[in-house]
């Protein structure tokens, strides 16, 4: 036997899953549930205090969930993936991580119309983006036309797919 490391083929199918120890089924279940059980109030101490890792609350995290970012993140080469609703929800996630009063961030202009709208209006109106801005641009606008005209560090969004 050899110690292989597995290929992509294999990660997509079966990172971050093992099979059930009670059943032995191999594919994933969809836990369909809002909520789980604490063993007692100090097991639940630690999991909200984030002294322990477990279930809480499926909008925070669950079974199926944690399969999908275990699974990204190997596929990526990476330690960790986290998986959200929507684009949307995705952009909010890491743009208020990023960007903090005063900042600025460019954007193309062909980007799906709900994200110009999120970017426009919907972040106006989060407390630590007061002064925010959003910068338009063509993609073919020349870098060296942007250098030197942020107030803040400038993450970069970018999109797989255009407007269509």
């Amino acid at each position: 036997m050899t110690d292989r490391l597995p290929g992509f083929s294999t990660l997509a199918v079966h990172a971050g899953a093992q099979p059930d120890p009670t059943t032995g089924a191999r594919a994933t279940p969809i836990y369909q549930t809002t909520s789980f059980v604490f063993n007692d109030a100090d097991h639940a101490a630690s999991l909200f205090g984030l002294q322990a890792f477990g279930n809480i609350y499926t909008r925070i995290g669950n079974p199926t969930q944690a399969v999908l970012e275990e699974r990204l993140a190997a596929l990526e080469g990476g330690t960790a993936a986290l998986a959200v609703a929507s684009g949307h929800a995705a952009q909010v996630v890491v743009l208020q991580q990023l960007l903090m009063p005063g900042d600025e961030f460019i954007a193309a202009r062909k980007l799906y119309g709900g994200s110009i709208n999120q970017f426009n209006h919907a972040f106006k109106s989060f407390a630590r983006a007061n002064c925010m801005a959003v910068r338009s641009i063509s993609s073919t606008t020349p870098s060296r036309a942007l250098a030197g005209t942020w107030c803040g560090p400038i993450p970069m969004i970018s999109t797989a797919s255009s407007a269509r």
